[in-house]
């Protein structure tokens, strides 16, 4: 992804870009895949998308079918009067033609409506059709908050079907016109193929969109890209992402399940085993893709950030896969390096510390207490089902847990997805084995669109009771069968109460939870 500093220009090149972008009209979107480019003109079929958004900032993203430079308008209403006009990047084929521009002096707290220009870089009156999406910044004072969040896409092999209308949950998502969308991981199925069709139990048929890029594993980094463009061809999200500000984390299936840095693949449909490779082609891929203020272009960087979204919520997105030792059994006494690594782990609970946020939600790419298995003997989480002492990689999070307590910080909860149902787990001290932490909750959603899973079983380690869960009794269950989920977060300004609620893929709420802020052992 090319990225740019969005240098603002004047109020004349305002009107000239105001000009070419009228003249231009519409974008239209076919049903199952992006329209086809106009010749000579470069275009933006793939939709527009917008992450990372602070109270002055945010960076937004687009895709062009050729080499084009990529323009920015940004306005307090859809008309675009006085609109402001940043000069992004030149995008090309070693981004994969993708870019972002990067949004300064934003109005806190307000809508912004923005639109994408492409033009030819040789030629500016050679201008594709704008793309139009709109965001609102995080507060500066207390506003009320809500936003969704979930993971799993595409998994499993069950893409986008057009005889159900594709992915419809990112409808219901964005009917509730959330602040922003965190995404717990699993954006893509790099290891999971998207066939023509799959039989059903019942007999029938599921039938998929498809493109070369996904007939097969990802190894190649032109593979990576297909399959990070792939979820693009279907309207709802394409719709949502226009509308709702991502903040994305990533999780194993973005190369291959359950890998860990150094791991050498026993999988037959790998030419390349190496998954150190696999992972930074999938990165760059990634990268390219998402709009990350802490990643850039190439890769370099990383995925764990805080964003900070006014006086109520501080977002801590955590990175549970690059910086892990080997999966294992997970009952060694001794683990420095853990899940997160040490720099991470230092950087958390500086961060933690340095909040002053009344909610402190933290984003995990796994759960804490769910037993996740890699194998007949090792873990791929943090649990290993050992109810005793700390062992392995719970090492780490008593020593955040502990962090947490004895700095007196309040309002923490912790998000995830990745086992493919939803549930909620309260963290007791008084039914821990370790007991040195405050009491906290779990929330779990998902999948988006990808195969349900049965419960797995709880670790007694940090005192889990687990007060709901839905859940298929079978594996694999397809999307459209009671298996699709995501979670929804909303902040009360006026006296700070933090709602969750755990909604079904047509956005039924299953279960309600109201967290008062101050108030430990709720």
């Amino acid at each position: 992804m090319a990225y740019g500093s969005g240098r603002e220009v004047g109020r004349r090149a305002v009107l000239r870009g105001s000009a070419a972008l009228a003249a231009g009209g519409a974008l239209p979107l076919a049903a199952g895949a992006p329209a086809l480019a106009r010749s000579g003109r470069p275009s933006a079929d793939w939709g527009v998308r917008t992450g990372d958004v602070t109270a002055t900032s945010g960076l937004v993203w687009v895709r062009s079918d050729r080499r084009a430079r990529m323009v920015v308008e940004t306005s307090a209403t859809e008309s675009f009067r006085n609109a402001r006009r940043w000069v992004g990047p030149v995008l090309g084929p070693d981004t994969d033609f993708t870019g972002t521009t990067a949004l300064r002096g934003l109005p806190p707290g307000e809508q912004v409506h923005y639109r994408v220009l492409l033009a030819d870089p040789d030629d500016p009156r050679r201008a594709g059709r704008p793309v139009c999406g709109t965001f609102r910044t995080a507060p500066a004072h207390r506003q009320d908050v809500r936003f969704v969040w979930s993971g799993d896409l595409a998994g499993q092999g069950w893409g986008i079907n057009p005889d159900r209308g594709g992915y419809r949950i990112f409808e219901r998502m964005r009917a509730l016109r959330p602040d922003f969308f965190l995404c717990s991981g699993d954006n893509i199925y790099a290891d999971n193929p998207i066939p023509a069709t799959v039989a059903l139990p019942d007999g029938g048929v599921w039938r998929n969109v498809t493109t070369e890029e996904k007939a097969k594993v990802a190894e190649t980094l032109a593979e990576f890209r297909g399959a990070f463009r792939y979820n693009l061809l279907d309207d709802n999200l394409r719709r949502f992402n226009a509308e709702v500000p991502a903040v994305v984390q990533w999780d194993d299936h973005e190369v291959h399940n359950n890998w860990y840095p150094g791991q050498i693949l026993d999988d037959a449909r790998y030419t390349e085993k190496r998954t150190d490779v696999l992972a930074a082609r999938s990165l760059r891929a990634f990268s390219e893709y998402f709009p990350l203020s802490t990643l850039r272009p190439d890769g370099d960087g990383r995925v764990y950030r805080v964003l900070r979204h006014g006086p109520l919520l501080d977002v801590f997105v955590l990175d549970m896969r690059t910086f892990r030792n080997a999966n294992s059994p997970g009952r060694q006494p001794d683990d420095a390096q853990g899940i997160l690594g040490a720099r991470q782990l230092a950087w958390l609970k500086r961060e933690l510390s340095r909040s002053r946020a009344v909610w402190k939600v933290i984003a995990s790419d796994m759960p804490l207490g769910l037993v996740v298995a890699d194998g007949p003997a090792n873990v791929e989480a943090i649990a290993q089902g050992d109810p005793g002492a700390p062992l392995g990689r719970e090492l780490q999070i008593a020593e955040l847990l502990r962090h947490i307590k004895h700095h007196r910080i309040t309002g923490t909860l912790w998000l995830t997805a990745d086992v493919h149902y939803t549930s909620a787990q309260h963290y007791e001290p008084e039914r821990a084995a370790f007991q040195d932490f405050a009491p906290f909750w779990e929330f779990v959603s998902g999948p988006l669109n990808a195969g349900g899973f049965p419960a797995v079983r709880l670790d007694g380690t940090f005192g889990p009771r687990q007060v709901f869960v839905k859940a298929p009794a079978t594996a694999n269950v397809p999307p459209g069968q009671g298996s699709q989920f995501f979670g929804e977060v909303s902040i009360d300004a006026d006296g700070g109460e933090l709602t969750v609620r755990l909604r079904d893929e047509d956005g039924a709420v299953l279960f309600t939870k109201v967290l008062q802020p101050g108030r430990v052992g709720q």
